[in-house]
């Protein structure tokens, strides 16, 4: 009786890749499109948001102790409509995910660290889970449904 070894195909061998398919697959096509659409509404919900209320969102910063709420206010406005912009489109995402991560934390740390407050609570893990999947797309970047097109 001879005994014959078959090498294993390579998506079954830890950290590797497969050969990229020609078709469409979901998971590592459909997914990480969806996941970029969705982490990148919050985005751009906010910064025209912003741009509709200026006044309120200047208040609000102000409310926080924050100064020079003009200047700051533009800047958000610009990280979260071209950051929202990068992730939605795929286009220079890594960069666009680094840019929401440095607005994230900051702003996560100035506007939802009251704990008495439930709301707050569920703001800054809220932010938490935005920063995950800002890290994710940092890492693997926009997926093959994207204008990088990578992997």
């Amino acid at each position: 009786m001879k005994i014959k070894l078959l090498a294993p195909d390579s998506a079954s061998l830890p950290n590797s890749q497969p050969a990229p398919a020609a078709h469409i697959s979901h998971d590592r096509d459909i997914i990480p499109l969806v996941s970029r659409i969705l982490l990148s509404a919050i985005y751009l919900v906010s910064g025209v948001n912003k741009i509709l209320n200026p006044a309120g969102t200047q208040e609000y910063m102000a409310a926080n102790g924050m100064f020079w709420t003009g200047l700051f206010l533009v800047v958000a406005i610009a990280i979260e409509l071209a950051g929202g912009l990068s992730l939605l489109l795929g286009y220079k995402t890594r960069l666009g995910a680094i840019a929401l991560i440095i607005f994230l934390i900051p702003a996560t740390l100035i506007f939802h660290t009251n704990f008495a407050e439930p709301i707050q609570q569920i703001m800054f893990l809220k932010n938490l889970g935005l920063l995950g999947g800002l890290l994710l797309v940092m890492q693997y970047g926009p997926g093959r449904i994207s204008l990088d097109r990578t992997r």
